[in-house]
């Protein structure tokens, strides 16, 4: 049962040879032996962990094996599942795109489409290309201080990628992402705020390009993504359509991003240079009489040194109810609210 033959790895699907890539079923050459398997050997043989097996089963992956007694029986052909399912985990390929792409070629169909279109929406959408950092070089683009917290916080937004047996070094995804931090950083605003600011801002890129492939989706491609798995026509045409138009989701987010940047800041220097002086405050102070119980009771609840600047708070707090109490009763008929309190 623990003997085999060689095996020869079963070709993965790929975009280069998906039309002579055939069948994923391995069969034995007329004579030869059928080779058989138990779940523990079949592991052994392929790499894949007893469970995982089990799990890929369960999720359609990997036919069920044989029933023979109370045995479960593998063979050449699972083994040859296994490493297909192995070689398209390690290009990158979720377990959902493998399993359509499997039963595609179960199906008969040519993979070649299905492969370039998969390999279209999982390559790059931009051409910035990744860069590496060390610690010392990026504690230098941002101001020569060792900022733990700030490093923490980059590397949980994928700002920053740890690398492998090394402390020293950082993956950078986007060099021009990091770039823009530093200069935001040199021109005073605080780390802390920079990572606020991006987590706030990749939220609504992230609800613009939902929108965007809603947008395309409906329009677009429904026609030639509608059958599960698309045929080899559809997807290639599909492949070609996203060549075409990615880029113009960036275009597009950058002409509207121009419009409105254009648009708010000159709404915003307008009105600071039309901005009236503001009010000049009173810096000498003035002294008002309060019952002795009155100054008792303040000192003991906030102590001596806090007492002023109790008394003052209060005081401010009172005029700004005041000033709310007055702006809501102003609420006219037509239901506007009136920019003044009604003077008194």
């Amino acid at each position: 049962m623990d003997g085999r033959r060689e095996e020869g790895r079963a070709s993965a699907p790929g975009a280069p040879q998906p039309e002579s890539a055939g069948t994923p079923w391995v069969e034995a050459p007329p004579g030869a032996p059928r080779v058989e398997y138990r779940i523990e050997d079949l592991a052994h043989h392929s790499g894949a962990t007893v469970r995982t097996i089990r799990a890929y089963q369960d999720r359609g992956l990997l036919p069920r094996p044989e029933r023979r007694g109370r045995s479960n029986v593998y063979g050449d052909a699972h083994l040859a599942r296994l490493r297909q399912i192995a070689d398209l985990l390690d290009r990158g390929y979720t377990l959902a795109s493998i399993k359509e792409l499997l039963e595609a070629w179960d199906a008969g169909r040519g993979l070649g489409g299905v492969l370039g279109l998969v390999a279209e929406v999982d390559g790059p959408w931009t051409d910035e290309k990744a860069d590496r950092i060390t610690r010392a070089e990026l504690e230098a683009a941002f101001g020569g201080t060792p900022d733990a917290a700030a490093v923490a916080d980059a590397v949980a937004l994928g700002v920053l990628e740890p690398l492998p047996d090394t402390d020293d070094e950082f993956l950078v995804p986007s060099p021009q992402e990091l770039a823009v931090a530093a200069e935001l950083h040199a021109a005073g605003v605080p780390l802390s705020a920079i990572s606020g600011h991006l987590r706030e801002l990749r939220g609504q890129v992230e609800h613009i390009a939902a929108r965007f492939l809603e947008f395309t989706n409906e329009h677009v491609f429904a026609r030639y993504l509608g059958n599960r798995p698309p045929s080899e026509a559809d997807a290639a045409e599909a492949a070609s359509l996203i060549r075409r138009l990615r880029p113009l989701a960036q275009k597009s987010v950058d002409a509207e991003l121009a419009r409105a940047m254009r648009l708010f800041a000159t709404r915003n220097l307008r009105r600071h240079l039309a901005a009236e002086e503001p009010p000049r405050q009173r810096a000498e102070l003035q002294y008002v009489a309060l019952p002795a119980s009155t100054m008792d009771a303040v000192q003991a609840l906030v102590g001596q040194e806090n007492v002023a600047a109790f008394i003052t708070a209060a005081a401010e707090r009172e005029l700004h109810g005041r000033t709310l109490d007055a702006l809501a009763a102003s609420r006219g008929d037509s239901g506007i609210v009136e920019q003044k309190p009604p003077s008194t």
